[in-house]
């Protein structure tokens, strides 16, 4: 009876080792826009993600849980609720979470110095990478009006926005029954129509302005849905995207690279997309669009 127990604690052992060795692990990582209670929140890309991924300190850089969908329309299936319950586990089994609001779960902005487990809520927050560089993250929804747009602007966007996602929904379906790996029409329009590149660029004009104003080494973001990791002069500049047409996030390795990383369905692993290094090495640059 002994030795069958012994056996069965070794192969448990065993297996919890193999676990660990299987996950990605890394020091930080940025996520945003993830719009919990949507229809095309890609939640279940995401679990897999979370499950698989080992981390000290998570970052929910807003948007997490889209409260003005919910307030149109009640939708949360059980992948929604596994993503919040993988979290709370995260955060009970030592993860850092930062959670900073959005303009979709703006409610929570005024929960701002909240604490529970290893969970607090902030408005902006600023990470030091191994390297000692100095990194602010906020949402970004506060760059709005310098962008030319208000916030009755913003919700009519959403709305028009919604029909695109919802076209990329049925695209989805069509390219899943044919075999092919989930692409976004919504990002690629986005990268061709001159209107939303300038908003985009506006965008980050606006928020390395803050980050420099700030005196910080870089900076990193959301609101957008628009995944980029580049050098704007001496500034760093990032964008997680999102998780429902990108499924990207930002990763801080455990060298003190900064990532931009994108879920692969097929793979069902993170594939690199871009990095810069932030190490002692001189800082090196590679840079892919995300389509």
């Amino acid at each position: 009876m002994q030795r069958g127990q012994k056996r069965a604690e070794s192969q448990l052992d065993s297996n919890v080792k193999q676990l660990k060795a299987s996950k990605q692990v890394f020091n930080a990582i940025w996520l945003s826009d993830v719009h919990l209670g949507t229809k095309d929140c890609k939640a279940q890309y995401l679990l897999q993600l979370l499950k698989q991924t080992q981390t000290e300190t998570l970052y929910l850089v807003g948007d997490i849980i889209d409260i003005w969908a919910m307030k149109r329309r009640v939708y949360w299936p059980e992948s929604h609720n596994q993503v919040l319950q993988q979290l709370v586990s995260m955060a009970r089994n030592g993860t850092q979470i930062i959670y900073i609001p959005g303009n979709h779960d703006e409610q929570f902005k005024s929960y701002d110095g909240f604490h529970l487990w290893d969970v607090s809520i902030a408005k902006e927050h600023v990470h030091t990478m191994i390297g000692g560089q100095r990194i602010l993250m906020l949402h970004g929804d506060q760059f709005d009006s310098q962008v030319c747009v208000g916030k009755a602007l913003t919700k009519l966007g959403d709305r028009l926005y919604d029909i695109l996602l919802l076209l990329n929904r049925q695209l989805h379906k069509v390219r899943t029954h044919l075999g092919y790996p989930y692409w976004s029409l919504a990002s690629y329009i986005k990268l061709r129509v001159n209107k939303a590149q300038q908003a985009i660029s506006l965008f980050r004009d606006a928020v390395v302005t803050y980050a420099t104003d700030r005196g910080v080494d870089g900076v990193i973001c959301g609101h957008i849905h628009q995944p980029e990791l580049s050098r704007e002069g001496k500034m760093i500049y990032a964008n997680d995207g999102d998780w429902v047409e990108n499924c990207t996030f930002i990763a801080e390795s455990e060298r003190g690279d900064l990532q931009l990383r994108q879920w692969d369905e097929q793979q069902s692993d993170s594939s690199l997309i871009s990095s810069i290094s932030l190490g002692r090495s001189a800082p090196k640059s590679l840079k892919k669009r995300v389509a």
